[in-house]
């Protein structure tokens, strides 16, 4: 019996992998994480499996269903939306299976800030403006922030930010990055990305706290920030160039 963490990917059932797809349709359980995974997904499953959704649970609650399937020797497909590399709570459940000694593997997905970026059509890795891409949260409401995780110290560097979790407080968010950033600085939030109800805004750090608030947009977002949103000109890549040694 094996636990597989899946990626199920931003919100567009098709993102998935293919991987994830076909243990998905292997596994005689599948523990899903509420809205945030495709309802779509669960049409894979095997007939007759045991589909539990994770939303209000808590995690003894959900260790306790994937005892309940090893004990069985039944495979689970635990799915968490986008990637389960970044602020999925897989770790927590991982450490539990291990003291269980409950077999687990992982399959990535297609994360929130990669749609993100493929909705704006935009790269965050741009020569000569942004090499450096962090992907972050605020503490809002969730366990606190390590030292020296906080946004005035990450928005030194001058790095594109990637905020996960923290459009609720966009206006926080704004004032603590203008001093780096400067209130010019390009800015897009994406909800619901890759979605058909996907909403995408673009604007600076002057603008953008009212941009979200007109549009109601809570929750299931990402807040990217950096110059890299804005750049034309700019050199082109040691990749392909012609000068390049090969």
């Amino acid at each position: 019996m094996t636990v597989h963490f899946i990626g199920a990917g931003p919100g567009a059932a098709d993102l998935i992998t293919v991987r994830g797809r076909d243990l998905i349709a292997a596994s005689p359980v599948c523990l899903y994480a509420g809205a945030l995974v495709p309802v779509e997904l669960l049409d894979f499953c095997p007939a007759g499996a045991r589909k539990v959704d994770t939303a209000e649970l808590t995690l003894d609650e959900i260790i306790a269903e994937l005892q309940a399937a090893h004990e069985q020797g039944l495979d689970v497909a635990r799915l968490h939306s986008g990637d389960p590399a970044v602020f999925s709570a897989m770790a927590e459940q991982m450490r539990r299976l291990d003291a269980l000694e409950i077999p687990y593997d992982v399959t990535p997905g297609v994360p929130a800030f990669a749609a993100a970026a493929a909705s704006l059509q935009r790269e965050l890795t741009v020569p000569g403006v942004g090499q450096t891409v962090i992907l972050t949260r605020t503490s809002q409401r969730a366990t606190p922030m390590p030292d020296g995780e906080d946004l005035d110290t990450l928005g030194r560097s001058h790095a594109t930010l990637v905020l996960h979790l923290a459009v609720q407080r966009v206006e926080d968010v704004v004032a603590e990055l203008v001093p780096n950033y400067g209130p010019d600085c390009p800015v897009a939030v994406v909800a619901y990305a890759s979605r058909a109800d996907e909403v995408v805004l673009r604007g600076t750090l002057d603008d953008i706290a009212d941009q979200v608030r007109a549009a109601g947009i809570k929750r299931t977002a990402v807040i990217i920030v950096g110059n890299v949103l804005g750049a034309t000109q700019f050199p082109d890549s040691h990749l392909y160039s012609a000068t390049r040694v090969r």
